[in-house]
C-alpha cells in the first residue's frame, strides 16, 4: 500500500511567497529597486555589527531577515475572506489579532494571516495583512446597496483554486505537482487587472465617498497593494531611496529610531498613479486612472507585553498631542522631535525592558549554563543572574493599527483621511472569518514561557543525572 507524500505547508508558502514577489516586481517595477536598497541596507548593517550577525546566525534567525515579506489585501465580503482563510490555511498561515481602522479614518477590520510556529517562522515568516471592507460606515445609503450588490457578483478565486483547497482540506494536503497549481492559481486572486469591474460614474461615486472603498469595489480581485521586505536599518533605507529615484512618506510610522528596537516601524513610497480602462454609458471602455499600489519598508523589534503596550499606546498618544504628522511632510522634523522626547521614559536597554516586564524575550542556556547544574527552585531571574540562561527579544510579528492607517492615508491622498466614529467589532470579524483570532499576546507569552521551561528542564536534568 502506497504512502502519498504532500508537500509541507512551510513549502508551499514559500513558493507562493517567491511567486508573489516575482509577479510584484513586474508589475511594480519601483518594488525591485527597493529590494535592491534593503539588501544594500541589511548586508552593510551586518558588516559594521558582527555582533549582531554573530546573534542572528546563533538564534537562526539570519536567514529569514532576506525572506521577510509582509503583503496586503482588502477583501469586500464576508465570504471572501471565509474563503481566503482556508486558502491561506494550506499555507500554514492562521489568523492572529483584531485591528479595527474606523478610529483612524479607515472603513475596514482586519486580522494578519500568518504562521505562528517557531519553526514555521524560521523557515518564512511571509505575512498578509488582510482588511474586510466596512461599507455599514458609508452613510450614502444608495451607494452602498450599489456597492455591496457588485461585490456579490464577482468571484475572486479560480476554479482550480477552490477545488485545490478543497483537495487540501479532504486529505490533509497536496502532492508536488498540486502544489504547483495551487500557488499558481492562488497567485490570480492578487493579481493587478488593468480593466475595471465598474463604470467610470461609479468609480467616482465610490471614490468620492472614500479612495480604499473606491480601490476595493472597482476591481475583479485584491490586488496586492504593497509587498514589505524587512530591513535592519529603516532610517538608512529612508535617507538612500531619494538617492534611488524613489520618494519615500514624510515620516516614518511606529515608535522612534532606538538602540533596542520595539514593535514595528514602517515607511514606504507614494502610491502609483495607474492607467485603469473603465466602461463608459455606451459600453465602450475609456482609459482613467487609479491610485492605490505602494511600495513599502519595514523594520521589527521586540514583542511587548500588555504592559509594555500600554506604555508604548500612551506615549505615542502624547507624541500626537504635541504635533501630529502632516501628510505633506511640513512638520516633519518636529514630529520627529516629539516623538523621540516623548518615548524617553520606555527603557532603551533590554536588561531594564525584561526587568520592568515590558517585553517578551526568549530564554536559552550560556555556554555555562550547558555544563551546569541547577535548582529545580531556581526562577528565571536567579538562573539569568547566575548567568546560567541568556535571553533574546522575541521579534515582534504583527501590526500596529495606527501605523498601518499612516501608511493608508499617506498613500491614499489628504483628502482621504475621514472621521468616522471607532467601532471596533471582533466578534462580527470572526462570525464573518468563520473562526476565532489568535491573540497575539498569548501566543508570545506561550514561546516565552516555553523557553523558560526548555531552560529549567535541561539544568533539572543534569541534576538528576549526578
Amino acid at each position: 500500500m502506497s504512502t502519498r507524500s504532500f508537500v509541507s505547508s512551510c513549502d508551499i508558502r514559500s513558493a507562493f511567497s517567491a511567486a508573489m514577489s516575482a509577479m510584484y516586481r513586474t508589475e511594480v517595477p519601483a518594488y525591485g529597486t527597493l529590494m535592491d536598497i534593503v539588501a544594500r541596507v541589511n548586508a552593510a548593517t551586518l558588516a559594521a555589527d558582527p555582533a549582531l550577525k554573530e546573534r542572528l546566525e546563533e538564534t537562526h534567525s539570519l536567514e529569514r531577515v532576506s525572506e521577510e515579506r509582509h503583503g496586503a489585501i482588502r477583501l469586500g465580503t464576508a465570504v471572501e475572506l471565509a474563503m481566503m482563510r482556508r486558502v491561506f490555511a494550506v499555507m500554514g498561515m492562521y489568523p492572529v489579532g483584531y485591528y479595527d481602522l474606523s478610529e483612524a479614518g479607515v472603513p475596514v477590520h482586519s486580522t494578519a494571516f500568518r504562521p505562528v510556529g517557531d519553526e514555521a517562522l524560521k523557515r518564512n515568516p511571509f505575512r498578509v495583512f488582510t482588511s474586510l471592507l466596512r461599507l455599514d460606515l458609508i452613510a450614502d445609503e444608495k451607494l452602498r446597496a450599489g456597492a455591496e450588490a457588485i461585490l456579490r457578483k464577482r468571484q475572486i478565486f479560480t476554479a482550480g483554486a477552490i477545488e485545490l483547497t478543497e483537495k487540501a482540506e479532504r486529505q490533509g494536503g497536496l502532492d508536488d505537482d498540486d502544489a504547483k497549481r495551487f500557488v499558481a492559481d492562488v497567485l490570480e486572486t492578487f493579481r493587478w487587472h488593468h480593466h475595471a469591474n465598474v463604470d467610470l460614474a461609479m468609480y467616482k461615486r465610490l471614490h468620492d465617498a472614500h479612495r480604499l472603498v473606491a480601490d476595493v469595489v472597482s476591481f475583479k480581485g485584491p490586488h496586492i497593494n504593497h509587498l514589505t521586505p524587512r530591513t535592519l536599518d529603516i532610517d538608512e533605507v529612508q535617507r538612500l531611496m531619494p538617492e534611488y529615484g524613489i520618494a519615500p512618506k514624510a515620516v516614518v510610522e511606529g515608535p522612534p529610531s532606538r538602540r533596542c528596537a520595539i514593535l514595528l516601524r514602517q515607511t514606504s513610497f507614494k502610491a502609483l498613479e495607474e492607467a485603469v480602462a473603465f466602461r463608459d454609458a455606451s459600453g465602450s471602455w475609456q482609459e482613467g486612472t487609479h491610485t492605490a499600489r505602494f511600495g513599502e519598508i519595514e523594520s521589527r523589534g521586540i514583542a511587548l507585553t500588555p504592559k509594555g503596550r500600554a506604555l508604548y499606546d500612551k506615549l505615542l498618544t502624547g507624541s500626537r498631542k504635541v504635533v501630529r504628522p502632516a501628510a505633506d511632510g511640513s512638520n516633519a522634523a518636529a514630529y520627529e522631535k516629539a516623538l523621540a522626547d516623548a518615548f524617553v521614559p520606555f527603557p532603551d536597554s533590554w536588561a531594564e525592558i525584561r526587568e520592568q516586564g515590558l517585553g517578551y524575550f526568549r530564554y536559552s542556556l550560556t555556554e555555562k549554563g550547558e555544563s551546569a547544574i541547577a535548582s529545580a527552585d531556581a526562577g528565571i531571574d536567579q538562573l539569568v543572574a547566575d548567568g546560567l540562561v541568556c535571553f533574546d527579544p522575541i521579534v515582534y510579528e504583527d501590526f500596529l493599527p495606527v501605523s498601518a492607517a499612516g501608511i493608508f492615508q499617506s498613500n491614499l491622498g489628504d483628502e482621504a483621511t475621514q472621521e468616522f466614529t471607532a467601532s471596533p467589532n471582533q466578534q462580527r470579524f470572526e462570525r464573518d472569518l468563520g473562526i476565532p483570532v489568535l491573540n497575539e499576546f498569548d501566543h508570545y507569552a506561550g514561546i516565552e514561557a516555553q523557553s523558560i521551561a526548555e531552560c529549567q528542564t535541561r539544568l533539572t536534568a543534569a541534576q538528576a543525572a549526578e
